[in-house]
C-alpha cells in the first residue's frame, strides 16, 4: 500500500460510506472519482435523515405541537452549524436554498429589483469569469438581458488560470457585482480572491463567490474572504441533495428585496400590500428543505469531526500523486494547472483523439466512475479548443490505489482504441 504524507486514515473513513463497498461489473469494486459532481454520503448523515423522518417529521416554525417544535429546533440548529462552519458573524446571515444555483439566482434577482445603490440597470456592469459553471453565467446573462447592464468577464491563461492583467479595465466604476468561482469545477484552479475583492472594493462593487467546490474541501471563512455573498451546496460535502446555502452580509440582506414570495417570508399580509420578515426568513418562502437542512447539519458535524485542514492536506497529497501518475500516461493532456499548488482536487484531461465519452464508458466497465463532458463549463472547452474532457475528482475517502486503478484503466482505454 502506497503511503503519502498527509493522508487520512482512509481505511477507517471508508467504513462510514456504505456505497464504497459496492461491487459492479465483473465483480469490480467501485472506484468513485466523481466527487466534484456529487460526494457520497456517510452513514452518520443517513442515520440522521432516517431518524428525522421516523421521529420528528413536521413542518417548521408555525406549529405548536411537539413534532413541529422538534423539527423547528433541528432545522434552525442546522443553521447554527452552518454558520459556525463558515465563520459567519451571525446565524441570520445563513439562507437555505435548494442548491448553489438557486443561491446565485437569488442574488442576481435581488440586484435586478433592488433600489440604489445596489440596483443593476443599463448604466451598470456585471463581471464574471470565463471559467464559471453555467450556474454563474446564465443568471447574469438573464439579468443583463432584462436590465440592459453590460456583462464582462475575465479570460483564461493557457495554463488554466484567470488573466487579471486587465483587472482595472474589467472592474470599473460602473461595476455593480463581481461574481466568480473560488475553485473551478473543471480546471481545479484556486482563484486569487484577495486581488479581485480588493479591486471590487476600490470601485464600490459587491462580490459574490461561488464556493461549491471549496466548501467540501478546505476551511471556508466568509469573514476572511471579505466577500458580500458566498454560495455553496450540500450534496458535494457529504450532505443530501436539495439543500444549498447563501451567506450574505447582514446589512445587505436587510436592504435587498426578496426573490420569492409566499408563506414564512412575510411579516404581515393584506390584500393591498405585504411587509417582510427579517432575514434569513425573508428569503425562504414556503416550506423549506427541512430534512435536507438537518442532513446538511449532520454532514457539517461529520466534516468537522475529521477537520477541514486534515481533509485539505489529504486531498493535496492525492492530487499531487494523481498529477504525477497521469502525466505518465502517453497522449494525456491535463486541462488546467499541471501542479498541485493553488488548485483543488478535480483534474480534467483529454486522452489523444479518444472522445471523453468513450473514455468514460470504458472506465465504467472497469468499475471506475469519472465525469465526462463539458462539466457545465462549456466556455472553458471552447477556450482550449476541445469538445469535452474526462474529469477525475477526489475527496476525503479517495486513495492512492484508486489513482493507480484510474491510470491502469486509462491504459486499457488506449489499448481498446488502438
Amino acid at each position: 500500500m502506497i503511503q503519502l504524507p498527509g493522508l487520512l486514515d482512509t481505511e477507517a473513513i471508508r467504513k462510514d460510506f456504505p456505497i464504497l463497498d459496492r461491487v459492479l461489473h465483473d465483480d469490480r469494486k467501485l472506484v468513485y472519482l466523481d466527487n466534484a459532481a456529487t460526494s457520497q454520503t456517510p452513514r452518520q448523515v443517513i442515520d440522521v435523515l432516517s431518524e428525522y423522518y421516523e421521529q420528528h417529521n413536521a413542518n417548521v416554525h408555525r406549529g405548536v405541537h411537539v413534532l413541529a417544535e422538534e423539527a423547528t429546533a433541528l432545522y434552525e440548529g442546522a443553521r447554527d452549524k452552518v454558520a459556525a462552519f463558515v465563520n459567519a458573524p451571525s446565524r441570520d446571515e445563513v439562507i437555505f436554498t435548494k442548491n448553489a444555483s438557486e443561491s446565485l439566482n437569488l442574488v442576481a434577482n435581488m440586484l435586478g429589483w433592488a433600489d440604489e445603490p445596489y440596483r443593476v440597470d443599463r448604466d451598470t456592469e456585471i463581471v464574471i469569469t470565463e471559467m464559471e459553471h453555467h450556474s454563474n453565467i446564465v443568471p447574469w446573462q438573464l439579468l443583463s438581458q432584462r436590465t440592459g447592464a453590460k456583462l464582462k468577464w475575465f479570460g483564461l491563461t493557457d495554463d488554466g488560470r484567470l488573466d487579471l492583467s486587465n483587472i482595472e479595465e474589467v472592474i470599473t466604476e460602473k461595476t455593480k457585482i463581481v461574481s466568480f468561482v473560488l475553485v473551478s469545477n473543471i480546471l481545479g484552479t484556486l482563484n486569487p480572491v484577495e486581488a479581485i475583492v480588493r479591486r471590487a472594493q476600490e470601485v464600490g462593487a459587491l462580490v459574490l463567490i461561488d464556493a461549491s467546490q471549496a466548501a467540501p474541501h478546505m476551511v471556508l471563512d466568509v469573514q476572511a474572504l471579505q466577500a458580500d455573498f458566498v454560495a455553496f451546496t450540500g450534496h458535494k460535502m457529504c450532505g443530501p441533495t436539495g439543500i444549498g446555502v447563501l451567506w450574505g452580509r447582514q446589512e445587505l440582506l436587510e436592504d435587498l428585496p426578496p426573490f420569492l414570495g409566499g408563506g414564512e417570508m412575510i411579516e404581515t399580509v393584506s390584500m393591498s400590500s405585504s411587509t417582510y420578515a427579517p432575514a434569513p426568513h425573508k428569503f425562504e418562502a414556503g416550506t423549506p428543505p427541512i430534512a435536507q437542512a438537518v442532513g446538511l447539519g449532520a454532514a457539517v458535524d461529520y466534516l468537522a469531526s475529521i477537520g477541514m485542514e486534515n481533509i485539505a492536506r489529504h486531498e493535496h497529497a492525492i492530487t499531487e500523486y494523481a498529477i504525477k501518475r497521469l502525466t505518465e500516461v502517453p497522449d494525456l493532456r491535463i486541462i488546467g494547472p499541471a501542479t498541485a499548488e493553488d488548485r483543488g482536487a478535480a483534474i480534467s484531461f483529454t486522452l489523444g483523439d479518444i472522445h471523453p465519452h468513450d473514455v468514460g464508458q470504458v472506465l465504467d466497465e472497469q468499475g471506475i466512475a469519472v465525469r465526462v463532458g463539458h462539466h457545465c463549463a462549456r466556455p472553458v472547452c471552447l477556450r482550449y479548443g476541445i469538445p469535452a474532457t474526462t474529469r477525475a475528482s477526489f475527496y476525503l475517502y479517495s486513495t492512492p490505489a484508486e489513482v493507480d486503478a484510474l491510470v491502469e484503466g486509462l491504459e486499457h482505454v488506449r489499448n481498446f482504441f488502438g
